[in-house]
């Protein structure tokens, strides 16, 4: 499993945006994400790019946070 911090997020609305954005990754399977955490889980392979990631979440309006 691997967890992202996303800042931005602010209601249901952003988590669905967020958990769109990710679920169109090739790879990226089994998204959750969290208002409450500010974060997102998911499950993805070892060739994952996580550049795609952090443009996917960027391109939905939000910022991953190293």
């Amino acid at each position: 499993m691997t967890t992202i911090k996303i800042e931005g997020m602010s209601c249901g609305h952003c988590v669905k945006a967020v958990t769109d954005a990710l679920n169109n990754i090739p790879g990226v399977s089994g998204v959750q994400v969290s208002l409450e955490h500010g974060q997102a889980e998911f499950n993805a392979g070892d060739d994952l790019d996580m550049a795609a990631v952090k443009k996917a979440v960027e391109d939905a309006g939000y910022k991953v946070v190293d």
